[in-house]
């Protein structure tokens, strides 16, 4: 699961010139993506102390002057320090900012779009569970997003991950029919731990697989 994680970042234009800021607990999977997507290339580490995260003004002046090009953050997070960015104040160097933690809407970004644009850094909203090491589907942020439902995407599955959409019969549902949402890949975690019962609930036979993986139902 650790490696299907690292194996993510390739996604991005990611290299040992960027610094991530790491501001989420150890015991938060998102915690993750910030620390092995940075080491695996070569890039800093910034861990930042949770009583500067919880000031959005001090993380602003953290994040600024240590040259933060990757930040992790949550929608609700990310909305207080577009507020604290005023003009002249954001933090220049960043590249991507990575949402995850909680469900993205329109208001935790459109401040941020108002003031500074949508291209850089390119805001990226990514869906995951711990069930599946983090991160499995990811969308950027456009124009497009600013004029439809409040809701933003999750996009699609990224490379090694399918995000499949299925009907109480594990078919495929058509585009627009509710369903719900299964997840397979290399990081699908084996079950949970000492509880048989709902491992076999949650995690099931791929019907669409021939290697005898299994898929997650997320619920």
């Amino acid at each position: 699961g650790l490696f299907a994680a690292v194996d993510r970042t390739e996604t991005f234009d990611l290299g040992p010139a960027d610094v991530w800021s790491v501001i989420h607990s150890s015991a938060f999977d998102f915690s993750v993506w910030e620390i092995w997507g940075a080491l695996a290339h070569g890039a800093r580490c910034l861990v930042i102390p949770t009583e500067t995260v919880r000031q959005p003004w001090l993380l602003r002046d953290v994040l600024a002057g240590e040259g933060v090009t990757v930040l992790s953050a949550t929608p609700e997070l990310f909305r207080q320090l577009a507020e604290a960015a005023g003009p002249g104040r954001a933090p220049t160097d960043l590249r991507f900012v990575v949402f995850g933690g909680d469900a993205l809407q329109r208001v935790h970004v459109e401040r941020w779009a108002d003031a500074w644009g949508l291209d850089t850094p390119a805001l990226v909203n990514m869906y995951g569970i711990t069930e599946a090491t983090v991160h499995v589907t990811h969308h950027r942020i456009d124009a497009t997003d600013m004029e439809a439902d409040p809701k933003l995407p999750v996009g699609r599955a990224l490379p090694g991950w399918r995000a499949l959409v299925l009907d109480e019969h594990l078919m495929p549902v058509p585009t627009g029919v509710p369903g719900e949402l299964y997840i397979g890949g290399a990081g699908v975690a084996r079950g949970y731990g000492g509880r048989p019962a709902l491992t076999a609930e949650r995690f099931v036979a791929d019907p669409y697989a021939a290697d005898g993986s299994r898929l997650y139902r997320t619920g």
